[in-house]
């Protein structure tokens, strides 16, 4: 029965043991999963917890045995116990923080009623416990002074912020993952490797309604400036994806391209096509598109004579 290690050492070791285990296997990117996840904090606070209650309940069992022994095998429990290392400034916190008296002094705190040989003792409230309650206090009073009084956030506006951000932290990601863009996220594709796909898509599917230089054939023209259903990256994607007017348009190519390459190619006509001057050109079909989100030419301002001015007005007033 001889434990030469303190109770302490062991729930140090598994909890570290813990966190490492869960740092290794919970992908949290940079930050620390105890950081990017703060369900993990209450999981190692309970597992902290579960470890204390163990360590009391080896303790109670150990008493229980030490009361069972004669004073002979006590005497010989405590000096070989006494020998082992201890933390003598954890041990004695330890002690204070659990308010118990040894058991050589139970007779001082012993009630004097018993019932069939079971007595009392009058211990106090555990000081821990006492501590805790305080903190409870002291945390209810600043919730009800910043939540009730100053009137800080509330639930719904903490849903609503962190709906928010999680909607950023998508929209970021979508830029970086290409296979699950779509007609809100698309940007234009310039990387060399995007736009080569996008040609041979183009080859692929499109050349036989708008030729290989673009020029149009059962398709329209898409070398000029005139669009049918409007221009830009957005509008082009958005064509490809859902098709051409009802009845004479295009096909809707979402059922057979991947969002990933509809973008290409839609990058591919924008980057490569557009501007070209076909062998054949077909007749601009639809209306001249104009980015709206292009910055505007502001023309330049054109100084009055006021000289002429005075001159024209004098000779219509002769007249």
């Amino acid at each position: 029965m001889k434990n030469t290690r303190p109770w302490w050492l062991y729930i140090v070791i598994v909890f570290f043991l813990v966190f490492g285990l869960m740092e290794y296997f919970i992908d949290s990117g940079d930050k620390p999963a105890i950081i990017e996840y703060p369900i993990t904090q209450f999981f190692l606070f309970a597992i902290v917890i579960l470890m204390i209650a163990v360590a009391l309940i080896l303790q109670s069992v150990e008493n229980i045995t030490f009361q069972s022994m004669n004073k002979e095998a006590q005497e010989r429990y405590l000096a070989a116990k006494s020998k082992g290392w201890q933390w003598k400034w954890g041990k004695r916190v330890y002690q204070n923080m659990l308010g118990t008296k040894p058991m050589e002094a139970e007779g001082e705190i012993i009630l004097d009623h018993n019932y069939d040989g079971i007595r009392e003792l009058d211990n106090k409230l555990p000081p821990w416990w006492v501590y805790m309650f305080y903190a409870t206090i002291i945390f209810g009073l600043v919730y009800l002074v910043r939540f009730h009084i100053m009137n800080d956030y509330d639930q719904d506006l903490e849903y609503e912020q962190e709906v928010a951000a999680a909607q950023l932290e998508i929209k970021e990601y979508k830029k970086t993952a290409k296979d699950l863009v779509d007609v809100n996220s698309v940007a234009l594709f310039t990387d060399a490797a995007d736009i080569n796909a996008g040609k041979v898509i183009f080859e692929t599917n499109c050349v036989a309604c708008h030729m290989a230089d673009g020029g149009g054939g059962i398709g329209p023209n898409l070398t000029d400036d005139y669009w049918i259903l409007g221009g830009g990256i957005k509008n082009v994607f958005n064509t490809v994806s859902e098709g051409g007017r009802d009845g004479k348009g295009m096909v809707a190519w979402k059922q057979i391209l991947k969002p990933v390459e509809m973008a290409q190619v839609s990058s591919y006509i924008l980057t490569e096509i557009i501007g070209k001057t076909p062998a054949n050109p077909k007749a601009a079909e639809g209306e001249i598109w104009i980015d709206p989100e292009a910055p505007k030419e502001s023309l330049p301002e054109v100084e009055k004579d006021s000289t002429a001015i005075v001159t024209d007005s004098t000779t219509v007033a002769i007249n």
